[in-house]
This record gives C-alpha cells, structure tokens and sequence, in this order.
C-alpha cells in the first residue's frame, strides 16, 4: 500500500504538467476582464474586479474533487491517458467559445462518450484516431457514463452553494423595447479528481478495480475538470432564479445515474445516460430561459418606488445592509420614483439619510445611516437607467 500511496502523491503533482489546468486560469481571468468591460459600459463603473471569477474559479470546487476523487478511487472508474487527453481537448475546444454553460459535464463527457463509442468504432475515422489516440477504443463505456453523473451531482452541488453568489448586474432590452435590469451568473470552477489511468502498478486488492481497462496495471492521475455556467436572469430575484436551476440539475443528475449504472450490467443504458445528459441539460437551459422571460421584467421601473438593481462592494449601500431587488419608496420622507428624485431626496440632509424600503416578500422596513460630505452620490447603488439604442446595442 506504500507503493500507491506515494503514487497518488505522485499523481497530486502530474496536475501541474497539465495543459488544462493552466487553460482554466487564464480562462478564468478573461472571463473577468469581459465582464469588467461590460459593467463599464453600462454604469461608467465596475461592479467586482477582473479577478472577481478566479477567485470563485477555486472556491468549492476543490473540496467537491476531493469527494469525487474518494468514490473515483474507491469504485476503480479507471481510464486509460488517451480519454483523459480527449476530455482536454473537447474541453479546451468549447472553452474558446466563450459560452460557460457549455463547459457542464454533460457537454463535455458528453461530446467525449460519443467521440470514444461512435468514431472511435467507426471504419473510417478509426484509424485516424488511433494514430493519434491508440488507446481510445479500450475506454470502459460504464465508467464513462459514471463518471459524467459524477461531474452532474457536482455541478448542481456547485451551483447551489455558489452559483448565486455576487452576480454582475446587467442592462438588456426586455419585450416592449424598454430597458430594464438583468443580473448575469457566469462561473467556471476548477474541479481536481483523482483517477485510476493506466499505469504500471498491479492492483493492491483483488476486486478492484470495477470498471477496468485492457491491461491490469494502473496509476493515479489528478486530473483537472473544468466545469462553467451561465445564466441571464431578468424576470426572477436572481437567488430564487439560480437555486431553481440547481435544483433541476440534481433531479437531472439522478435520473442519468440510474442508467450510467445500469450500464454496468447492460451497456446500451450507458449511451442512453450520455444522451439524457446532453438533452436534458440543454432541455433545462431553453426552459429556464423561456420561463424567465415569460414573466414580467423583476428589474424595471415601477409604479412606486426605485428597485435596486446593483450594490458596489465595500459601499456605503453595503454597510446600510441594503439588498438586491429591494425597492426603495421613500428618501428622508420624499417619495421617490427616480434616480433624480432619489439623490434630490438625499440633498435635503446633508448628515444623514433615513430610506423606506420594500423587500421581495413585500415586508417594508427602514434603513438609515450617516452621511460625510459629498458622500451623497457615492452611496454604491445601481438602478436601471434609460440608455440612448445605439449605446445598448453598442456592448
């Protein structure tokens, strides 16, 4: 057992030889710098920083690997270097497209399952393939299909613990051609996995591992999974919106377990997980979309009120404890309707500020705070504002 034990650390430092894992940085940060340039165009000011989405590139997804890593290695998912090697490449492939919820596992595992059992089987593509990926053909179909429900429990489990988490406020055009507010969730996080590949070691226990390879010799390989989402909000408190979706994922992820497992007994269930994955997850996309613009515009002027459609970090907002989707009625007792009657409202104490406030469960309380001079127009809060076609359309 010392022999694999020294061999996962060795497997810990392979991570760093990987092309993907370095990819998945640099991803990170460009991602970052075209939201800057976004939030710029539309409110003159950032929102979060270019590093806003390197920093959640880490977050939970290190600690999701790690218990994806334990059942990998406890169950034996082994593949052989070749379909890890494809998975960068599909990965690195639609990563360059720049659309984050493209980079699910199932797109990915999915596009690489039917890679591996159709053109790799193929008579004509075949031998294209094994020249450069000779072991290819020898990936465990079962495994494959496991391993893409694995990566879909963790990109649900992803979404639901930070999915919702300081999205960046957007302006967009809704139906009726008005601007109105939208929020825009888009991640991409690194999820190391620890996997059986094939290698040079026997197998330390009989039974193991479930899902072989030709061959009976193995290693362990940290392999860096890239795993992104993305989603327009604007007809939904984004919160309930993203929780929602999560939601939907995992239900997904369940129903394409049972036929990845089945797949170990009869391998046409395999392919039939793979398919679920893509159309399903694609399926959840188009409806989340469709029903979120079915409904009317969450971040739009209102009758009564201003909404509160963004929050600056570290702001004087942010110390008020003042919360996204919350509307604002009233000003130092001024009704207020717009941004103008808003900071007019303000100017009448120049030391202090009391603000009525609505939540989303229409529960109405009063926020108040200090004031320093010149601070009127710096309280950090953004509202949907109307924009001149050409300057909307322009980003």
């Amino acid at each position: 057992m010392s022999i694999w034990v020294l061999e996962a650390l060795k497997g810990v430092g392979r991570l760093l030889v990987q092309p993907l894992f370095y990819y998945g940085i640099a991803l990170a940060l460009v991602i970052g710098w075209r939201r800057v340039k976004r939030e710029r165009s539309y409110f003159s000011i950032r929102v979060y920083n270019m590093f806003h989405e390197s920093k959640l590139f880490w977050r939970s997804g290190l600690v999701a690997g790690g218990i994806l890593s334990l059942a990998a290695v406890a169950i034996g998912i082994v593949l052989p270097r070749d379909a890890i090697s494809m998975i960068a490449l599909v990965t690195i492939a639609i990563g360059l497209t720049m659309q984050m919820r493209l980079l699910s596992p199932a797109y990915t595992m999915g596009l690489v399952f039917f890679i591996v059992s159709i053109l790799a089987n193929d008579k004509e593509t075949a031998p294209a393939l094994k020249r450069f990926f000779p072991e290819l053909s020898e990936t465990n179909m079962a495994a494959l299909a496991i391993l893409l429900a694995l990566l879909l429990f963790v990109e649900a489990w992803l979404i639901l613990q930070n999915g919702a988490i300081e999205t960046s406020p957007q302006l967009a055009k809704s139906k009726r051609g008005f601007v109105v507010g939208e929020h825009w969730s888009q991640r991409l996080w690194f999820v190391p996995v620890l996997l059986p590949v094939t290698g040079e070691l026997p197998s330390p226990f009989s039974w193991w591992p479930l899902f072989p390879v030709a061959g009976d010799s193995y290693s362990l390989m940290l392999v860096p999974f890239l795993i992104g989402f993305s989603e327009h909000v604007q007809g939904m408190h984004p919160k309930a919106s993203i929780r929602l979706t999560g939601k939907r994922v995992m239900l997904l992820a369940w129903i394409v377990s049972l036929f990845a497992i089945g797949g170990y007994w009869y391998a046409p269930l395999s392919m039939i997980a793979a398919a679920l994955a893509l159309i399903g997850r694609e399926w959840l996309a188009f409806f989340q979309h469709r029903q979120d613009r079915l409904k009317p515009p969450y971040f739009s002027k209102r009758e009564q009120g201003l909404v509160i459609l963004g929050i600056l970090p570290n702001s004087k907002a942010e110390k008020m404890e003042l919360e996204i989707g919350e509307v604002i009625t009233k000003v130092n007792g001024m009704t207020v309707k717009t941004e103008t009657e808003f900071y007019e409202a303000l100017q009448r104490n120049r030391a202090f500020c009391k603000l009525e406030v609505v939540n989303e469960h229409g529960e109405v309380r009063f926020v108040q705070g200090a004031l320093y001079e010149d601070e009127h127009h710096e309280l950090g809060l953004l509202f949907v504002k109307e924009r001149e076609k050409w300057a909307l359309e322009a980003v």
